[in-house]
């Protein structure tokens, strides 16, 4: 019942913090933007591209995975002007493809029929074991082949191989703890594009949008428990 009483804007979608959160991500990237010399417009619009896609990914609204589909493709060719090609290759070759199958697993799996929301999963120990298997195993293959490639800032390019892995995946089988990992992923992406900054003032912006997606994946992993506890609910009721 206290789901049925918070706020909502006139659109009836987002609550008045929802409606906030957003906009304020919106306006921290953009302010960065406007005071960062040197600035480029692809890195605005694909930082205000990934804070758009997360207040929908946060709502389990499936909408938020078909812009991860286009933020994905903006951000590896991103993360090549800088040659982080960890970022590249983990954006273009495992995000991305991850995104377009958590697209058709979360229109497979709406809630009540609704496709603006997804059915939570609840996932056992196991399957967490494997995905931190699996992702070990990525990241040691990653490390072999982004260290042929001369990755800047080789030891974080690959740590963010590791979360970004497990970030989609968790997401992909619709588990609340995908925000968790994103947020770990954030984190690693605020320090690289940190040392970025200093060599081109320009990727300021990159560090603010981490900032902002920072805030957004610890409100996506929170109301992700609530709809958890309400779908639960719902089916015992």
């Amino acid at each position: 019942m206290r789901n049925h009483r918070r706020k909502h804007t006139p659109a009836g979608y987002f609550s008045r913090f929802e409606l906030a959160l957003w906009l304020g991500s919106l306006a921290a990237i953009l302010l960065a933007y406007l005071l960062c010399r040197g600035g480029e417009w692809l890195y605005l619009f694909t930082s205000l591209l990934g804070a758009t896609a997360l207040i929908f990914v946060s709502k389990g609204n499936v909408a938020g995975q078909v812009l991860t589909v286009l933020f994905s493709l903006l951000y590896g060719f991103i993360s090549w002007t800088y040659r982080y090609y960890g970022e590249m290759i983990t954006y273009l070759g495992m995000t991305l493809p991850i995104a377009v199958a958590s697209v058709v697993a979360w229109l497979r799996h709406p809630w009540r029929g609704r496709r603006s929301e997804v059915q939570v999963n609840r996932l056992p120990a196991r399957e967490y074991a494997v995905i931190a298997a699996a992702g070990l195993a990525v990241t040691l293959l990653f490390w072999f082949v982004l260290e042929r490639l001369h990755t800047a800032n080789l030891l974080l390019s690959t740590v963010s191989v590791f979360t970004s892995f497990a970030a989609v995946v968790l997401s992909m089988r619709r588990s609340p703890y995908y925000a968790l990992a994103y947020a770990a992923n954030d984190v690693v992406l605020i320090a690289l594009w940190l040392l970025a900054t200093r060599d081109n003032p320009s990727y300021a912006g990159m560090v603010i949008c981490f900032a902002a997606f920072l805030v957004n994946d610890g409100y996506g992993f929170f109301n992700w428990r609530r709809m958890e506890r309400r779908q639960r609910a719902d089916r015992q009721a």
